[in-house]
């Protein structure tokens, strides 16, 4: 299987257009374009009956007593837990990829509507959903995508993970609003290959110029 975009090589720098956070010219951090990625695959293992698709950042500090900090850096040190960004399941397997803005189109304070799609696939409950939780001004369900927005004062670049499962059922055996632990349980004993595209992103001033 191979997995690739359009918009960024394996390992590089996403473009600030495809994530949910970026810098201003004056250093203020704000949302950004929030698009969905543009995304292709090929050679799917024999017998593939459905796709699913999970971008997960592995760098989320495991703590947030520093995170957003203008007087201090999360250290780079911090043990690091997981933050999905996109949960696609039941994606037929005729389909060979999506357009950039498919999936979204600007950040929606309150989250995108879901599990339901147009097609036959569903989305899942990303961890903005837990971020937000106890923020009145943006709580809600956010399902499908929503991209980068690391912490503005982080040391550490983070690191999305796409990765493209091909699977042996038409669907998946989750139900309701999932989350990503929900997702990589009800893969096991169903994989029949599997590709990754990775990248990177920063809201650190210094990192980026460094």
């Amino acid at each position: 299987m191979r997995l690739w975009s359009s918009a960024w090589s394996n390992g590089e720098a996403i473009p600030p257009r495809l994530a949910a956070g970026r810098l201003a010219d004056d250093g203020s951090v704000g949302f950004s374009d929030n698009l969905s990625p543009p995304l292709a695959w090929s050679d799917l293992p024999a017998g593939t009956l459905s796709l699913v698709l999970i971008c997960h950042d592995f760098d989320v500090p495991s703590s947030a007593a520093d995170v957003n900090q203008a007087d201090c850096e999360v250290p780079v040190d911090l043990p690091r837990v997981d933050f999905f960004h996109w949960l696609l399941v039941d994606v037929p397997p005729h389909t060979s990829g999506f357009s950039e803005g498919q999936w979204s189109r600007g950040f929606s304070v309150g989250g995108k509507p879901g599990p339901a799609t147009d097609g036959p696939a569903r989305q899942g409950l990303n961890d903005f959903t837990g971020w937000f939780a106890a923020d009145a001004a943006h709580a809600g369900r956010y399902f499908g995508y929503d991209g980068p927005f690391p912490p503005f004062n982080d040391s550490l670049v983070h690191h999305y993970l796409f990765t493209l499962y091909a699977l042996d059922v038409p669907r998946l055996a989750v139900q309701g609003d999932f989350t990503g632990t929900q997702v990589r349980e009800a893969l096991a004993g169903h994989v029949l290959g599997a590709a990754t595209l990775s990248g990177t992103y920063t809201l650190n001033r210094r990192l980026r110029t460094a």
